[in-house]
């Protein structure tokens, strides 16, 4: 079976199997920015965004969302080009081990967007479903905080 999906601004075809998770195809199709961990939808290291709202792709079925925009982290912004979340979350040292990372700044991203003056408790309550073993969350938080504030200065690159 075949699905077609607007991956980070581009249409794309995949191949799919019955049952497939979206986790499984968009990996095996060159995007390893998504990382895999759990398979029940627990640790959010799967995290991109369906449709604007973050979703985790190891329990979201590939043919459910056939048609859907999807965007990853390299959706927001490259390295030569970061996002302000981006920026932030390397400046405020919230990416040390790198795993959890890009379903997390997928997260943020979606907050921001929703609401571009988050208090710490809408921030800690938007990155609860994202599990981080290295930063204790205090650096996540702050990125975030950070994020905001560029964004307010009218640092948007989206």
């Amino acid at each position: 079976m075949k699905v077609k999906y607007i991956m980070n601004g581009g249409i794309k075809e995949f191949d799919i199997q019955p049952g497939e998770v979206l986790l499984d195809v968009l990996r095996r199709n060159g995007y390893t920015e998504i990382k895999g961990n759990c398979y029940m939808g627990t640790c959010g290291a799967c995290a991109v965004l369906i449709n604007g709202t973050p979703k985790t792709t190891c329990t979201t079925l590939a043919a459910q969302v056939d048609g859907a925009e999807i965007t990853t982290i390299k959706g927001i912004g490259t390295i030569t080009n970061p996002s302000p979340i981006q920026k932030a979350f390397v400046e405020k040292g919230a990416v040390q081990c790198g795993f959890c990372t890009p379903g997390t700044i997928i997260t943020a991203y979606a907050l921001l967007r929703k609401n571009p003056n988050p208090t710490e408790e809408d921030i800690k309550k938007a990155i609860d479903g994202n599990l981080c073993r290295c930063t204790g969350y205090v650096q996540q938080i702050e990125a975030i905080k950070s994020a905001a504030e560029l964004l307010k200065g009218g640092e948007n690159n989206e």
